[in-house]
C-alpha cells in the first residue's frame, strides 16, 4: 500500500542493521589484498616467462615464482569473495570468505604447533628441500640468488655441511665429472675479504676436496641447517611479531565478515517482517 504523501515512514523502511563502517571497511581491506595478490601473480608469472623453458620446467618444485604465483591466486580469490560479498552484501560469498580465512588461520597455527612438536621431522624436510635447491643451484637464476643470499646472510655452506654441493652436477666430486666448478662451492660459500673491490667468484674452487681444517680458513664450513636452526631459536620474539602480525589481519577479516553477516540476516527479517505487515492497515 503506497504512503501518503506527507506521512511518516513505514516502520523499518529506512533503518538498516547493515553498518556502513562495517561494510566499507572489510571492502577496502579486502581491496588491498587484492591489489597485493595481483601484484604476486604479476611478478611470478613475469619471472617464469624470463626462465628458459628447460630450466622452468627442471626445477618448478624449489621455483620462487611458483610461490609467488600459487600464493598470489589463493589471495586473489579469497580476497575477491571478500570485496564482493562486502560490496553486494552477499551472505553466501562472506561466509565463503570467511571459512576459507578460517581454515587458511587454523593451517597455519597446526603447521606452527607440528613444526615446534616434531622439530626433527621438520628438521629432515627443511634437509630435503635445501638438497633439492643445491641439486637445481645452475637450473634457476632466481633460485641461485635466493641461495647465495642464504649462505651469506647465516654464513653457512650447504645443508649439514660444504661437501653438500656434490649433490650439484656441477659440482660433483666424481672423476669423471668434466665440469670446471668439480669439486668446488659457489662464492657465497667463501669468507668475506676486507676491502674487496672485485667478487672473487672461484674462491670457493676445489675446496670439497679438502678436509675441514683447511677448508675453514677459506669458506664457511658449517651447514646451513644448524645455522637457521640457531637463528630461529634466538629470534623467537621477532618471528612470533611476525607470526602475530600475519594472524591479526586473518582474524580482523574473520571478525568483520561474520559481523557484517549477522547484521544483513538481521536486515533481511526485519525486510520479512515489513513485508508480511504492509497489507495491515493498522501498520
Amino acid at each position: 500500500m503506497a504512503r501518503r504523501p506527507g506521512a511518516p515512514a513505514a516502520h523499518g523502511e529506512e533503518f538498516t542493521f547493515v553498518s556502513p563502517l562495517v561494510k566499507y571497511l572489510l571492502f577496502f581491506f579486502n581491496m588491498l589484498f587484492w591489489v597485493i595478490s595481483m601484484v604476486m601473480v604479476a611478478v611470478g608469472v613475469y619471472a617464469r616467462l624470463m626462465k628458459h623453458a628447460e630450466a622452468a620446467l627442471a626445477c618448478v618444485a624449489v621455483d620462487p615464482a611458483i610461490l609467488l604465483i600459487v600464493v598470489g591466486i589463493l589471495m586473489f580469490l579469497l580476497t575477491f569473495c571478500g570485496c564482493i560479498g562486502s560490496l553486494r552484501e552477499n551472505i553466501c560469498l562472506l561466509q565463503t570468505f570467511s571459512l576459507c580465512l578460517t581454515i587458511v588461520f587454523l593451517l597455519q597455527l597446526a603447521a606452527g604447533v607440528l613444526g615446534f612438536v616434531f622439530s626433527d621431522k621438520a628438521r629432515g624436510k627443511v634437509s630435503e628441500i635445501i638438497n633439492n635447491a643445491i641439486v637445481h643451484y645452475r637450473d634457476d637464476l632466481d633460485l641461485q640468488n635466493l641461495i647465495d643470499f642464504g649462505q651469506k646472510k647465516f654464513s653457512c655452506c650447504g645443508g649439514i655441511s660444504y661437501k653438500d654441493w656434490s649433490l650439484n652436477m656441477y659440482f660433483n666430486c666424481s672423476e669423471d665429472n668434466p665440469s670446471r666448478e668439480r669439486c668446488s662451492v659457489p662464492y657465497s660459500c667463501c669468507l668475506p675479504t676486507p676491502n674487496q673491490a672485485v667478487i672473487n667468484t672461484m674462491c670457493g674452487q676445489g675446496m670439497q676436496a679438502l678436509d675441514y681444517l683447511e677448508a675453514s680458513k677459506v669458506i664457511y664450513t658449517n651447514g646451513c641447517i644448524d645455522k637457521l636452526v640457531n637463528w630461529i631459536h634466538s629470534n623467537l620474539f621477532f618471528l612470533g611479531g611476525i607470526a602475530l602480525g600475519l594472524a591479526i589481519p586473518q582474524l580482523v577479516g574473520i571478525l568483520l565478515s561474520q559481523i557484517l553477516v549477522n547484521q544483513i540476516k538481521d536486515q533481511i527479517k526485519l525486510q520479512l517482517y515489513n513485508q508480511q505487515h504492509r497489507a495491515d492497515p493498522w501498520y
